[in-house]
């Protein structure tokens, strides 16, 4: 079993960074390997997160909870995404939102210590390193561009260009979430375009 799991890493990884076995071999020390149901948290608001959790199998979401109890994703993460918290990893501090499986999800954890020390004594892994973090300012830069710059129903074209079959694992209203709408309005736009 563990093998498939360093399959599919071999597999995500190598699509961004050229990695060869050996360079693999030196990280797969470092890694565990946990499964998800649905609904299962992979960290909560309020933890100190000291890993990096990447999604070799599944769908997950990133979520705020306001003070009303009102939930609010952040993103949404698939098979070769991650989760962890940036504050928490650079700073020390709590996480400010919640992870948690909305498909069955298979998870690879490392310790973001093992990453830094793994792209020290090799190019390949401070490359990806560097390229995980370029990753997720790009993925914020285009969200926020989308909040500012598209109406709902063009972020509803979007986020289904972006997720493509996978849309359809994903309950609306975490995709109504998601792109900033109520579920109303995500099953008027939907309705529209013909989609129900």
């Amino acid at each position: 079993m563990e093998y498939t799991h360093y399959e599919l890493l071999h597999e995500i990884f190598s699509q961004i960074v050229p990695f060869d076995q050996v360079e693999l071999d030196l990280a797969y020390q470092y890694f565990t390997f946990q499964t998800y149901k649905p609904k299962d948290y992979i960290f909560s608001c309020g933890d100190v997160v000291h890993d990096i959790h990447f999604i070799i199998d599944g769908i997950g979401r990133y979520f705020y909870v306001d003070k009303e109890g009102n939930e609010r994703n952040k993103s949404l993460v698939r098979k070769g995404g991650a989760f962890s918290s940036v504050s928490s990893l650079v700073e020390g501090s709590p996480s400010p939102f919640f992870t948690q499986a909305i498909t069955p999800c298979t998870i690879g954890s490392i310790e973001y210590e093992c990453l830094i020390k793994l792209s020290k004594s090799n190019c390949n892994w401070g490359d990806f390193l560097r390229k995980v973090f370029e990753r997720l300012v790009l993925k914020k830069e285009e969200r926020e561009a989308g909040f500012l710059l598209l109406s709902a129903k063009e972020r509803y074209e979007q986020f289904l260009v972006e997720f493509g079959e996978e849309s359809r694992l994903i309950p609306l209203r975490h995709v109504a979430m998601y792109i900033g709408v109520t579920d109303v309005t995500l099953s008027r736009i939907r309705r529209e375009m013909g989609l129900t």
